[in-house]
């Protein structure tokens, strides 16, 4: 996205299925290609499933890595 992603806001490349649409292309940011996925990130954790966990995960890292 021109100028970065706001933290909340749904990135334009992702797919509907949540598939990166600009996975593997030299325009991906490399934030996005730096994220490695971590069991604590992914597990079934304070009674979400797996998914859900992971999404509530990078929703909270994105907050807290979010410039002033």
């Amino acid at each position: 996205m021109p100028g970065g992603k706001p933290a909340g806001v749904r990135c334009v490349q992702l797919a509907e299925d949540f598939r990166c649409m600009i996975f593997g292309d030299s325009r991906r940011p490399a934030v996005c290609g730096g994220l490695k996925a971590r069991t604590e990130m992914c597990s079934d954790q304070k009674g979400l499933p797996g998914r859900e966990f992971a999404l509530a995960y990078l929703d909270q890292l994105e907050l807290a890595t979010k410039p002033d």
